[in-house]
């Protein structure tokens, strides 16, 4: 492949989890998030009463939290125009915020380009609560084109992203069905390779809702939930969530002291074409070659995978041939060396952005060396010889065994149509560093409104206190000031140790005074530096800070910290109540 890409972001939200380190915890605690609904919880999704009695309705769900909310103004949008945007756009346009909050990225101030690959769902609520709605348009019943709103079909979302945040880069829907998001990745990672950009979002997104019925030898299973390689497996269940990374060349990711979550070492894309029995079903032959293919771009023995997050989409046919197809790409006689997993038995399945979040699993996998528990595996599926294959299902977490190469993981992804994706995921190389040199240290907050400037300080302040013993407060000053926006709302916090950040903090954003904070400090006489008070009394009244006069030529590194604390409220628009004229909003 020529070029190891680093994952340096992660954002998304999930079935259960708010964010990927909830996602992590949830994966590891092996906490099954699909939501069971009642008849109340159904009507108010808007089912109505027949589908609500069909037998055959999937009841259960991976329910996402907060669809319904949005923070328009920090996007530039007015009330009504974020209420008529999919929310589809409007959560994988929150994401790729936080993706580039984490990679530490200020797009304001980044010099290369950055580029955005994303892959959606259908726009249901265009369908369901905007189409036909006698509130929204008046348009002549035979104008179809008159109805259809602008902007918000799968491929603006990427150049909505990069108007909305002002990236230059590549901007390019990928639609895949679920392979989606993972074909996003392996573009993403593509371009960078080729020197396209110099930094890559790449993700997809699905909103979907408990309304569908489960038909013999469908998708669906009749509880929502998915039994991967199990003999019961009938299926699985939808689900609603987000998922972003952030991508770029490791070399770059070095020269810029990014901190780097895992390296994606080789990528494949390619189509079953007709070789499968039919258009909706999967190909032993696609399968192998694209796991064949990515295994020799990164130029690895199959021998030193540890762990694939499949597919694994928990229908009894589709799971036999992709363990199938698996076996004759790992071409040994090796037997049980090789975790199989599937996010979907924890969260359903994501459409759009089931890859992704697949992805997001094997990378946090590879970094912490954990391997999470598949859920609702107790008998093997009869198709499947798990005992002649490299592959066993884990039913406990457990640690990565030691084994002689670092650790290593595919992530396959394959869509309804025969398109199919593997990346190999390795975990982050070694970065070892002196110790950290005692000091002051100058926290830069700010936000657009006094509101989520106190959310941002008590958001800083509890992931501090909660931080472990090894987090350089360095570290944490230097994303602050070169990985965040500056808006228009400031605070500063001067402090030499993580408990008196986590002080000064809690008192900054208890008071209404002043907005420099100078943590307490032994002895009493100690006083910050001249020129880091000076900083900071200049970025509190809006002076433009140049970070690295202020600090030097220091060896700092970005760390993960609290995103940007949107303040959401509903925008949303009811669907239209047959019978009845209006909406609301």
């Amino acid at each position: 492949m020529g070029e190891d890409i680093a994952v340096v972001g992660l954002a998304g939200r999930f079935p259960g989890a708010g964010d990927v380190a909830t996602l992590w915890r949830n994966l590891c605690d092996g906490i099954d998030a699909i939501h069971d609904y009642t008849d109340d919880e159904l009507a108010a999704c808007g089912i109505g009463p027949r589908l609500l009695a069909d037998p055959t309705l999937v009841r259960a769900h991976g329910r996402l939290a907060g669809v319904s909310a949005f923070d328009a103004e920090s996007f530039g949008m007015t009330a009504d125009a974020a209420a008529m945007l999919d929310p589809q756009h409007r959560l994988f346009l929150e994401q790729c915020w936080v993706a580039l909050d984490d990679a530490g990225c200020d797009p304001t101030r980044y010099p290369g380009t950055v580029a955005v690959y994303s892959g959606c769902s259908a726009n249901r609520y265009f369908l369901f609560h905007l189409f036909d709605n006698p509130a929204l348009s008046d348009a002549d019943a035979d104008d179809w084109e008159g109805r259809l709103l602008t902007g918000t079909t799968p491929d603006h979302l990427p150049t909505q992203v990069a108007y909305r945040l002002g990236l230059t880069g590549p901007a390019v829907a990928v639609q895949a069905a679920c392979a989606s998001s993972l074909v996003a990745i392996c573009h993403a990672a593509q371009s960078l390779a080729e020197f396209r950009c110099d930094l890559a979002l790449a993700g997809g997104v699905a909103v979907t809702s408990p309304r569908s019925r489960q038909t013999p030898g469908g998708l669906l299973s009749s509880d929502g939930r998915c039994r991967a390689f199990d003999a019961s497996a009938q299926g699985s269940g939808l689900g609603s969530g987000v998922a972003v990374v952030a991508l770029k060349r490791l070399e770059d990711a070095r020269i810029d002291h990014d901190r780097v979550y895992a390296v994606l070492r080789g990528w494949a894309v390619n189509n079953d074409g007709h070789q499968r029995a039919g258009y909706a079903a999967p190909g032993v032959a696609g399968q192998t070659g694209v796991v064949v293919e990515a295994l020799e771009s990164a130029d690895i023995p199959a021998a030193s995978i540890g762990l694939v997050e499949a597919h694994a989409s928990g229908t009894p046919i589709g799971d036999a041939i992709e363990v199938a197809a698996l076996a004759a790409a790992f071409d040994t006689e090796d037997v049980g060396f090789c975790a199989l997993g599937s996010v979907k038995t924890n969260i359903g399945n994501l459409d759009a952005a089931t890859g992704a979040v697949g992805l997001i699993k094997a990378v946090c996998a590879v970094r912490d060396g954990i391997i999470p528990a598949s859920l609702h595996f107790d008998r093997p599926n009869p198709q499947i010889d798990f005992s002649r294959s490299p592959f066993v299902v884990p039913v406990k977490t457990q640690p990565w065994p030691a084994r002689p190469w670092p650790r290593r993981a595919g992530v396959s992804s394959f869509g309804l149509g025969g398109t199919n994706a593997h990346v190999i995921v390795e975990q982050p190389p070694d970065d070892p560093r002196p110790p950290e040199l005692s000091g002051w240290h100058l926290l830069l907050l700010s936000a657009r409104t006094p509101a989520a400037l106190r959310a941002a300080i008590l958001n800083l302040r509890d992931h501090l206190a909660q931080a472990a013993p090894d987090v350089r407060l360095g570290d944490v000053a230097h994303t602050l000031a070169v990985g965040r926006s500056a808006f228009s709302c400031r605070a500063a916090v001067l402090c030499r140790d993580l408990p008196a950040a986590v002080a000064a903090l809690t008192t900054l954003a208890e008071t209404e005074t002043g907005r420099v904070q100078v943590a307490a400090d032994e002895p009493a006489s100690s006083e910050p530096p001249p020129l880091l008070a000076t900083t900071a009394e200049a970025w509190v009244h809006g002076t433009p800070m140049a970070w690295a006069e202020v600090v030097g030529a220091v060896d700092w590194r970005v760390v993960s910290l609290p995103s940007y604390p949107f303040q959401r409220r509903r925008h949303w628009i009811d669907p239209p109540v047959r019978g009845r004229s209006g909406a609301q909003r």
